[in-house]
C-alpha cells in the first residue's frame, strides 16, 4: 500500500504553514513552554481561533449545516499537526472541536446544537471537562458527583478534580450520577453546565507541571436546567464513550516530540555525541516510537473517514503517542543534562507535558488494559 498526501493537503499544509509563520507572536517559542492551559495561551487564542474560523479551517471537518466544510478527517489532521508541533495556539479550544463538538452534533438536541456549535465554530468558546473524581481516577464508572433531578432541573453535589482549563472555561461537560441507586455504567448522565452556575467553586491545585494547570472543582446544591442534559438520562455512558474515542488521538503529541526528536538530534552531533552507541540506539528507538504513534493515529484517521465505528485502535494510538512523549523527553534530560533542570528550558518544559500525557484521557494502564480486552481479547481477571 502506498500512502501519500494528495496535492491539495500539501498544499493548505504549506498555506497554514505560511498564516502561523505571520500569526504568532514573536515571543510565541517563549509563550508555547507554559503550556495550553496557561494564561498567555488562552489569551492569546482568543485572537488566532477566530482567525481560524474566518479562513474556514478551525472547523473544516465539521458537516456545512454547523460551520465547517465537510473537509475529510485527514484535513483535520494536518491542522491538528500544525498546531501541537508549535505547541498549540488553540489552548483549550482544541478540545471543542475535536470532540466537544462532534459530540454535541451526535447527541444534542436542536437548541444545544444553534446555541454551542456556532460558537466553538467561530473560536469563540471555552470549555473543561468534568471527569475524574477524587476516587475515580481513571476509572471514571466509579463517579459519585450525584445530579438528582427537581422538576425541571437537577441539583448537583460532588466534585471534580484534576480538571484542566478551568480557569477560562464558560461551560463544563460534566460527568454525573443521575441515579444513586446505579452502579458502574448504568445511571450516569452528561451534563453540558455553565461554569457561572450558583453553587460551582474552583480552587486550583498547584502542579509541577504548571500554573493553572490543574484544578478542582466543587457542586454544592448547583441548580441546572433538565435542557442541559445531552443525551438520555442514565445511559449516558455511551455519550461519554463516543467523545472518548475522539479525544484519545484529538492531541497530535507524536508532531511536537517529532519536532524536539530533530533539535535533539542536532544538539547531539554538534556535542559529538553521535559516536556515543548508547545515544544512537535511544535516538533511533524515539523515531521509532514517535513513528509508531504517527501510524497508529492515522490509522484511527483513516477509520472515521471511512465511516466506520470507533474500535481498540484510539487507546492503542493514545498509548503509543505517551510512550513517544516520554522517550522524547527522557532523552532530552539526558543530552541536555544539568541545563535542563531550568524552568522553562526545551527539555524541562516537554518533560512537564510529556508526565500529563500518560494520565490525561485515561491512563496508560487503563488503555493498555482496553486493549488487552477490546483489541486482542483476552480476558478479565
Amino acid at each position: 500500500m502506498e500512502f501519500r498526501w494528495s496535492d491539495e493537503d500539501v498544499a493548505f499544509r504549506r498555506e497554514l504553514r505560511e498564516f502561523l509563520a505571520q500569526a504568532l507572536p514573536p515571543d510565541w517559542a517563549e509563550l508555547s513552554k507554559h503550556g495550553p492551559g496557561s494564561d498567555a495561551q488562552a489569551e492569546f487564542s482568543k485572537e488566532f481561533c477566530p482567525k481560524l474560523a474566518r479562513k474556514g479551517w478551525l472547523t473544516q471537518h465539521w458537516p456545512k449545516q454547523y460551520g465547517g466544510r465537510d473537509a475529510s478527517p485527514w484535513r483535520h489532521a494536518i491542522l491538528g499537526e500544525e498546531m501541537w508541533r508549535i505547541g498549540e495556539p488553540r489552548s483549550s479550544q482544541y478540545m471543542n472541536v475535536n470532540w466537544v463538538g462532534p459530540t454535541i452534533m451526535a447527541y444534542g438536541t436542536p437548541e444545544q446544537k444553534a446555541f454551542h456549535l456556532p460558537r466553538i465554530s467561530a473560536g469563540s468558546a471555552f470549555w473543561c471537562q468534568g471527569f475524574s473524581e477524587p476516587e475515580a481516577g481513571s476509572d471514571l464508572v466509579s463517579l459519585r458527583t450525584l445530579a438528582v433531578r427537581d422538576g425541571d432541573e437537577y441539583v448537583i453535589n460532588g466534585s471534580k478534580i484534576w480538571t484542566s482549563y478551568v480557569n477560562y472555561a464558560e461551560h463544563c461537560f460534566l460527568i454525573v450520577r443521575t441515579d444513586p441507586s446505579s452502579k458502574r455504567h448504568q445511571g450516569i448522565s452528561v451534563l453540558l453546565v455553565p461554569m457561572q452556575t450558583s453553587g460551582i467553586e474552583v480552587r486550583e491545585i498547584p502542579s509541577v507541571v504548571g500554573d493553572k494547570y490543574f484544578f478542582e472543582v466543587f457542586f454544592s446544591d448547583a441548580r441546572v436546567p433538565v435542557s442541559c442534559r445531552l443525551g438520555p438520562e442514565n445511559d449516558g455512558w455511551e455519550v461519554v464513550k463516543y467523545a472518548l474515542a475522539f479525544e484519545r488521538v484529538g492531541a497530535a503529541r507524536y508532531a511536537r516530540a517529532a519536532d524536539i526528536l530533530d533539535e535533539l538530534a542536532e544538539l547531539a552531533r554538534a556535542r559529538g555525541l553521535l559516536t556515543e552507541p548508547t545515544v544512537l540506539e535511544k535516538l533511533g528507538e524515539a523515531r521509532a516510537i514517535c513513528e509508531a504513534s504517527r501510524l497508529l493515529t492515522y490509522r484511527v484517521i483513516d477509520v472515521r473517514a471511512h465511516g466506520r465505528p470507533p474500535s481498540a485502535d484510539t487507546n492503542l494510538a493514545r498509548v503509543a503517542g505517551t510512550l513517544a512523549e516520554r522517550a522524547v523527553s527522557e532523552l532530552a534530560l539526558e543530552i541536555f543534562g544539568p541545563e535542563a533542570l531550568e524552568y522553562g528550558h526545551v527539555a524541562e518544559s516537554h518533560f512537564r507535558l510529556a508526565m500529563t500525557a500518560g494520565v490525561a484521557v485515561g491512563t496508560t494502564e487503563i488503555n493498555l488494559n482496553l486493549v488487552a480486552n477490546r483489541f486482542l481479547g483476552l480476558p478479565r481477571e
